[in-house]
């Protein structure tokens, strides 16, 4: 090999590796400027015209330190139709629970018409919470839950169309017709979705987590918002996915709004990139809430046993350890030669 033919070789990797490390700043550099935006301040910040959002009485969220299991609760509002400045009740909550030791996901949808007390603002619905802002919003969450709610992502319709879209929407099997037209909002939302497994794009998405139409209503809608958030975060895990990232939170980073910080979301993304979900269930469960009336008349979900709901989320959270085996140790024992020692005396 000539000196010439060395020389034009270290050259060509030189500017392979000046390309490659200038498209990683520029990916790198493009996704942090884009998660800068997520977290909105001053006028940007949806909750601008709540007067006293940080109120004394509704403290700070607790700090998550990384080593402890993190909670978020999602918030997806319908803001058609209200003034602006206004803020709408949360048309879904969920909150995510990351386990950092075991790397596995938890998925809890809140029933949006749960009953409780809403600290500083007395009992209400827990849709109503966001309205007085997100500390209130995590402090409800994490009173029904029993469990630190540190963190919040807020968005709206536009914003969850948005995401579906960006990346590509999401092959989905939907399970049955669906159909409901609305004129309050000019039929902009009308649902119409065959039963079948199809591709949903953005708006097709929307119809299917927001059809409630039927025997279940909100029960059975609940099941299929958990479900289908599992489908995206399957989608936002493959390498295609990762590689758009940077146009994905150009798309959705005007509509949403969250506490979390740029070190925050960079422990959580590597975190929820090497985690598996775990499960997802209603909250409040079937067999532990009650329909009941309020003295307005308006029906309501009540939970029967705070108590036993906090310590059936901290059993999926944190399973308690299953008994040993007796057999199974005795017959470990005889196959290691060791025999069972009996209780009984020797004949005399």
């Amino acid at each position: 090999m000539t000196r010439k033919t060395k020389r034009t070789i270290w050259i060509s990797l030189a500017a392979f590796v000046l390309i490659v490390g200038g498209v990683a700043a520029f990916y790198f550099g493009s996704i942090l400027n884009q998660l800068n935006g997520l977290q909105k301040e001053g006028d940007e910040s949806p909750f601008a015209g709540i007067e006293n959002v940080e109120k004394v009485n509704t403290p700070d969220p607790p700090k998550w330190e990384g080593t402890d299991t993190v909670n978020i609760l999602v918030m997806g509002v319908d803001a058609r139709g209200l003034a602006k400045g206004e803020v709408p009740r949360s048309d879904s909550m969920m909150v995510v629970s990351l386990d950092p030791l075991t790397k596995k996901i938890n998925l809890f949808s809140i029933l949006r018409d749960t009953y409780m007390n809403i600290d500083g603002y007395g009992k209400d619905r827990i849709n109503t919470a966001i309205t007085h802002g997100p500390n209130t919003a995590m402090k409800a969450a994490s009173d029904l839950l029993g469990i630190p709610v540190q963190y919040y992502v807020y968005t709206d319709f536009q914003g969850f169309i948005k995401l579906v879209d960006a990346v590509g929407g999401v092959d989905f099997d939907v399970e049955k017709d669906m159909h409901y037209t609305s004129k309050a909002d000019n039929n902009e939302y009308d649902i119409d979705l065959k039963k079948g497994y199809q591709h949903l794009d953005g708006n097709t998405a929307l119809m299917y987590v927001r059809f409630r139409h039927d025997a279940m209503s909100d029960f059975a809608r609940s099941e299929r918002q958990r479900e289908f958030l599992k489908a995206v975060a399957a989608k936002m895990q493959s390498t295609t996915t990762i590689a758009k990232l940077p146009s994905i939170l150009e798309e959705v980073s005007p509509y949403v709004d969250t506490n979390l910080t740029l070190s925050d979301m960079w422990k959580l993304g590597g975190l929820g990139y090497q985690s598996s979900m775990n499960g997802s269930e209603q909250i409040p469960p079937m067999t532990m809430l009650k329909e009941e009336r309020t003295a307005g008349g308006a029906q309501v979900l009540t939970v029967t046993n705070e108590e036993k709901l906090r310590q059936h989320i901290q059993d999926i959270i944190h399973p308690p350890a299953e008994p040993e085996d007796s057999s199974t140790v005795t017959e470990d024992k005889t196959a290691s030669g060791d025999e069972p020692k009996s209780s009984e005396q020797p004949a005399q």
